[in-house]
């Protein structure tokens, strides 16, 4: 008889040495310092050590960024990284960094955010000096013009009682951040941490949202660069539209791509189309998208109130199985989606104009990874504490993203973070000394030994800015 799926026998013990895990993450912690991310940290949050002894706070938060790159998702599990000191060095005790974290108020809070903008700079010009810049966004199988920026809200569920936590709409309970993510990179932006009872279309919040999100992008490419701006129906407040429209005068050259809601009028105007107006709509590889459709409503819905030159667009297509449909649409036997835009006629036909709006659903995918890079969960009772965590988990998800444009290739430059974890950050290695320098040395047998080598080489090769 033939045993089957042997494995063999272990004796395990706890007394290894010179051996790390999570040696990969070593790679964010050294783009950190090389996009001048440290640096800024450091002297955002200087008044927060008074006396210039113990940890550099701007350190430390440059250590919980790591962390949350990395996967961590408490402030305690900064013990991988104080654990292994020999590679990461020193890393402040939990106490330090809750103290930390709870000392940031909105004076910090705005010094950390300008401290990002300027390190974002930096891996931009990087990039631009190493490979071809900031790649362009996507849709329909074309490259999109400028840049591409995604708002939408989430939920994040509390599980006990944390200020400002409230009851959802969904009938939960906890927060309801609004959030920004650039397309192009898939790099958070910006983020509004609010109570879970704030409202969806708020325009104040998006406001808000936007310009802080405008403020991160480097000036030579906030003016002079087309910017998209994609929202659901919950970023079509009319207010919200008009300051999108009078960005324009101060040089920044914003148009938009938002959802709208299928009122009556917008019911009426699709019953009077004729079969002859509709289009084949398009995937997003620039094929025909089987059983949808798309055509103009501009003209038969009253827009009043929206900027000069919008347009309004809808699509119908065969639902889903588990799709939900409204009323109209068991009617019609379609399911309907409908967007408005001011992008001018002869800038992309309609076909192409739907499907870029349809990619806004890119961002979804963008916040489910960004609640495993830290907002997912909030560690704290007190409000503002919270929202200095969720800047750490924006700086979070931009190292990622950094690393990925900067570092990067083949199919880990779209990878989400779970693969990146899996095969790059979370690889073990063992530590030697020899010739007065300090060696990783990841096993031989790693598969992805390869792509981890060579993005340490094309750190070492990244040209650093001046100091």
């Amino acid at each position: 008889m033939h045993t089957t799926g042997s494995r063999p026998k272990l004796v395990v013990s706890a007394d290894g040495h010179g051996v790390v895990s999570h040696a990969g993450s070593r790679l964010l912690a050294d783009l950190a310092d090389a996009t001048g991310l440290t640096a800024a940290f450091t002297d955002a949050p200087r008044r927060l050590r008074p006396r210039g002894t113990g940890h550099n706070p701007g350190r430390i938060a440059v250590d919980v960024t790591v962390m949350l790159a990395d996967g961590g998702e408490a402030i305690a599990d900064l013990a991988l990284l104080r654990d292994q000191a020999e590679v990461f060095g020193p890393v402040a005790s939990t106490p330090t960094a809750w103290r930390l974290l709870a000392g940031i108020d909105h004076t910090a809070l705005a010094a950390l955010r300008t401290a990002r903008a300027a390190a974002r700079e930096v891996a931009w010009l990087q990039a631009a000096e190493t490979d071809s810049g900031i790649p362009a966004a996507q849709a329909g199988g074309r490259d999109l013009p400028g840049l591409v920026i995604d708002m939408d809200a989430t939920l994040v569920t509390c599980h006990s009682e944390k200020e400002q936590a409230a009851a959802t709409y969904k009938r939960g309970f906890g927060y309801h951040p609004l959030l920004c993510f650039l397309d192009n990179t898939g790099e958070a932006l910006a983020g509004l941490l609010r109570p879970g009872n704030a409202g969806a279309n708020t325009a104040a919040d998006h406001i808000t949202v936007l310009d802080a999100a405008l403020a991160q992008i480097p000036d030579d490419r906030r003016h002079g660069t087309p910017i998209l701006v994609r929202t659901d129906s919950a970023g079509g407040a009319k207010a919200f539209l008009a300051h999108l429209r009078a960005l324009r005068a101060r040089g920044v050259h914003t148009s938009f791509s938002v959802g709208h809601p299928v009122t009556e009028p917008v019911r009426r105007a699709i019953r009077a189309l004729p079969d002859e107006v509709w289009h084949p709509a398009l995937e997003q590889d620039g094929t025909l998208r089987i059983g949808a459709e798309v055509a103009e409503l501009t003209g038969m819905v009253d827009l009043d109130g929206y900027p000069d030159g919008t347009r309004i667009i809808v699509r119908r297509e065969r639902p889903h199985p588990g799709a939900q449909l409204s009323v109209f649409d068991l009617d019609e036997g379609m399911r309907h989606q409908v967007f408005v835009t001011d992008t001018p006629y002869g800038e992309g036909s309609l076909q192409h104009l739907e499907v870029r709006h349809r990619a806004h659903a890119r961002v979804e995918d963008r916040i489910r990874c960004g609640k495993s890079t830290g907002f997912g969960r909030f560690p704290s009772r007190h409000f503002t504490l919270n929202q200095a965590w969720l800047e750490l988990s924006l700086a979070a998800t931009d190292l990622l993203a950094w690393t990925q444009t900067l570092l990067l290739e083949g199919e880990l430059v779209t990878a989400e973070p779970k693969k990146l974890r899996y095969r790059l950050l979370h690889a073990a290695a063992r530590i030697t000394h020899g010739g007065r320098r300090l060696r990783l040395r990841i096993a031989a047998t790693w598969p992805w030994r390869h792509e981890l080598i060579n993005a340490f080489a094309r750190l070492t090769a990244l040209p650093r800015p001046a100091t």
